[in-house]
């Protein structure tokens, strides 16, 4: 068969993701942390690129480009062409650049003046945080432990988890310092003697076996149940316990009652984790009858091409490389703020439309969250579902009703009695609200819950309760029972 080349036209339709639709989906999803680092990142490396000034603000000489309402020069976010947030609108070929920078401020920048007085900084003030790894190693360093022992005693240190215990085997630790496994229980043995008590135990019943001979209460009905019966006590077996320590049943729960109130986690509070704020990327405030809806902008940069780079590039004097270099420079420059505009418009355009679909929530609470899902919201405002779900995630609304995560509001519909569906939220916020009430001493059963959300209209399986409650966090009736 003779081989021969051909060549052949051929017309076809495909989404071509070029680098700058790549960046525009991916700022889309990021949250507002995120958001900042980027924005920080692009303004030490793009010179184009400026934040602008409280001067420049007042003035009011920054063009409309960066306004969240504006919608001239916005990228394209129609679902049937791109199925994104944005598409590739020609921008790489914009080549007029005196006429698009026009827009811009073409003064200087203004240097902002200080106080000259020598003020202390704000972090010479704060006191730095004593770890559990820095408590433990100040008593070694006051201890007796020394030589090859200190070694061993800072490794086994060394592995100990914020909760306060030492999850490392033994024989890691007799590899890491080359000795016998003898020498390491010895010094192990000397370092669980430290403060808090109960730490580098390898389990919670050593932790409470240490913590109780901290107490002077070894040998002590307590000590032998968490030894010998701790499976009968996480289950509240108190009888077979009682029998088998030939004690009352009285006793047992006076030692139960005892030993729940030791410290299960003896380095939490030397924990190093912070409070994490949550900053809402937009509110929703009800005025008179109705909501409005306003972008959170604070702390976020507003941005601007410099003065000085245009300038200089509507100047004859440079060559073409640096004019080239000027010039891709601010089409990335130009491309983030268009970018960031859409992000915050599409934010806006999305809590818009579920305000209007949730308006009992937000004037009634939780309770009265409806059934909503992404495509609902998607045909509302035009776009497509994967650009919502990506504007959803990570992203908060402060409500009149609290804080809530944008994706919060979109729930699968629970059938009711009356033939109405409710949303799957609701009828977690009314199993937590049920269990909140019960007696301890004899809490609900998952059949019991399902039969009195049965006499609210929610027709719901007992598999469904027991699905939601472990979601929620909340153990099974036996383990919510309280005998003391």
């Amino acid at each position: 068969m003779a081989l021969e080349l051909r060549q052949q036209l051929k017309l076809s339709q495909q989404l071509v993701m070029t680098p700058q639709l790549q960046q525009a989906i991916k700022l889309l999803q990021l949250s507002r942390v995120e958001l900042e680092e980027v924005v920080n990142q692009e303004l030490e490396e793009n010179p184009v690129l400026e934040e602008v000034s409280e001067v420049d603000e007042n003035r009011k000489v920054e063009s409309e480009a960066v306004s969240p309402d504006a919608d001239e020069g916005v990228p394209d976010n129609n679902p049937e062409k791109t199925q994104e947030v944005v598409e590739a609108d020609g921008l790489a070929q914009i080549d007029d650049w005196q006429t698009y920078l026009q827009g811009f401020s073409q003064g200087g920048s203004v240097a902002e003046s200080f106080d000259d007085e020598d003020h202390p900084s704000y972090e010479n003030l704060l006191t730095p945080k004593i770890t559990l790894s820095d408590h433990l190693m100040w008593q070694l360093n006051l201890s007796s432990i020394a030589g090859h022992d200190k070694v061993i005693a800072a490794a086994i240190i060394g592995n100990i988890d914020d909760a306060g215990y030492l999850r490392t085997p033994l024989e890691d630790i007799c590899q890491q310092t080359e000795s016998t496994q003898d020498q390491v229980e010895d010094v192990l043995y000397r370092v669980q003697l430290f403060d808090p008590a109960g730490v580098a135990a390898r389990d919670l019943p050593e932790c409470l076996q240490l913590q109780l001979a901290y107490l002077g209460l070894k040998g002590s009905l307590a000590e032998r149940i968490i030894t010998d019966y701790s499976k009968e006590l996480e289950e509240r077996r108190y009888p077979i316990i009682a029998k088998q320590c030939k004690v009352s049943v009285d006793d047992v729960l006076d030692a139960a009652r005892f030993l729940s109130s030791l410290d299960p986690r003896p380095g939490s509070q030397f924990s190093e984790s912070d409070i994490h704020y949550i900053t809402p990327d937009i509110f929703v405030y009800k005025v008179a009858d109705e909501y409005v809806v306003s972008l959170n902008d604070d702390g976020l940069a507003n941005l601007k091409i410099s003065s000085y780079y245009s300038n200089a590039l509507s100047g004859k004097e440079i060559d073409s490389e640096t004019s080239e270099y000027i010039q891709e420079k601010m089409r990335g420059a130009l491309w983030l703020i268009k970018s960031i505009h859409q992000r915050q418009r599409t934010i806006f355009r999305v809590t818009k439309s579920i305000v209007k679909f949730q308006r009992e929530f937000f004037d009634h609470g939780i309770s009265y969250l409806k059934p909503l899902v992404l495509r609902d919201v998607a045909e509302d405002i035009e776009m497509h579902e994967s650009t919502i779900s990506r504007v959803t995630t990570n992203k908060y609304v402060q409500t009149p009703q609290g804080l809530f995560e944008l994706k919060f509001f979109f729930n699968s519909g629970i059938g009711t009695t009356g033939g109405d569906s409710v949303a799957s939220e609701s009828v977690k916020n009314r199993i937590k609200e049920i269990i909140a009430e019960e007696n301890e001493k004899k809490p609900y059963s998952d059949q019991k819950i399902v039969n009195m959300l049965k006499e609210d209209g929610i027709d719901i399986a007992r598999r469904t309760v027991t699905k939601y409650r472990e979601m929620l966090g909340i153990g099974s009736s036996t383990a919510r029972k309280r005998l003391f």
